[in-house]
């Protein structure tokens, strides 16, 4: 076997693992496993979303589990981010400490609407871009981490949709049995 092939099939092996293993791992992480956040950063992220997009008659962010997807994301195709959460967060978490003693995640709901007012003022950035995962993980796919139980589709009357090669015959086609 030359290097060119071998290369050829690993790479090959290589993707359909990746595709497999992406597929077991876009479920909701379990309490405490977290991909790239600390689970301090994880308690304040959810913590923001929840306040971007909160409950209300609907679930909102927290219900919907949006802070595994940016988790999930940010060991991903958001890596790029990393640097700028960190540093959003922990300014975040200063600016918190430093006009109310406290970690975000711990305030009241007011209190971190005001910061997050603040941060949206002083951290454009980071604010816009918390924001924009927040939608994304709210509003997207379930099989890339957030919107838990399609509690958004459900929300705006959306149906399930249809993925190509899940179901091979319309519901009105009858089913013809097989052969043993």
């Amino acid at each position: 076997m030359n290097v060119k092939t071998s290369l050829r099939r690993r790479t090959f092996l290589g993707v359909g693992l990746a595709a497999a293993g992406s597929t077991l791992s876009c479920s909701h992480a379990p309490a405490g496993k977290w991909r790239f956040f600390t689970p301090a950063q994880a308690r304040t992220v959810d913590a923001i979303c929840a306040q971007l997009i909160p409950a209300d008659q609907d679930p909102g962010a927290h219900e919907a589990g949006v802070v595994y997807y940016i988790d999930l994301q940010l060991s991903r195709r958001l890596k790029r981010y990393r640097a700028a959460y960190v540093r959003g967060l922990e300014w975040l978490d200063s600016a918190s400490r430093a006009r109310f003693g406290r970690p975000f995640a711990d305030l009241s709901g007011e209190q971190q609407i005001e910061l997050l007012n603040l941060t949206e003022e002083k951290e454009p950035a980071f604010f816009d871009l918390i924001l924009a995962h927040t939608r994304q993980g709210f509003y997207g796919d379930p099989r890339h981490g957030g919107n838990r139980d399609r509690v958004s589709w459900k929300m705006l009357g959306l149906p399930y949709p249809q993925i190509r090669g899940r179901q091979r015959f319309p519901d009105h086609m009858p089913q013809t049995e097989t052969r043993p």
